[in-house]
């Protein structure tokens, strides 16, 4: 099966009821996308399919043939994107662990929503952190919205 992974023909000759975050994983050896909890519950493992924000960890690899797959090596090579760099500036992560996938889900609400209410960020990030730094991530949005 062949999908499009961080703009890059990619190609998986395995299971296709392999969950996407294990072929981002371990085949295609891009540890960015994190295991959090496997249920498609925590959003460690968020990666954009087709630009829209999507856990990996519950999507079979046959659920992504033919489309385009980014994760966050892919968003920007450089840390230059307007979200990673309103992350370093306002200092969100904690441990991190979480952080690349909160990225991910972020850049893709500010693609829906360009300056987003309080209530438009509630609604479209819901990765967990399990060091609660919801207000710096808060702010982070925000600062990103403005870039």
């Amino acid at each position: 099966m062949q999908f499009t992974l961080n703009g890059q023909p990619f190609d998986f000759d395995g299971d296709p009821d392999t969950p996407l975050l294990w072929v981002i994983r371990e085949t295609a050896g891009l540890g960015g996308t994190k295991y959090g909890c496997g249920i498609g519950a925590c959003g460690a493992c968020t990666v954009h399919l087709e630009g829209e924000a999507t856990r990996s960890c519950v999507l079979p690899v046959s659920a992504v043939a033919g489309r385009n797959i980014t994760t966050i090596e892919g968003l920007s090579p450089n840390t230059a994107h307007p979200v990673q760099q309103a992350w370093i500036a306002k200092d969100v992560p904690q441990c991190g662990y979480c952080q690349s996938g909160m990225v991910m889900a972020v850049a893709a609400l500010l693609k829906q929503h360009p300056h987003p209410t309080d209530a438009q960020i509630d609604q479209g990030v819901t990765n967990l952190c399990r060091c609660a730094t919801y207000h710096r991530i808060r702010e982070a949005v925000h600062a990103a919205a403005d870039h």
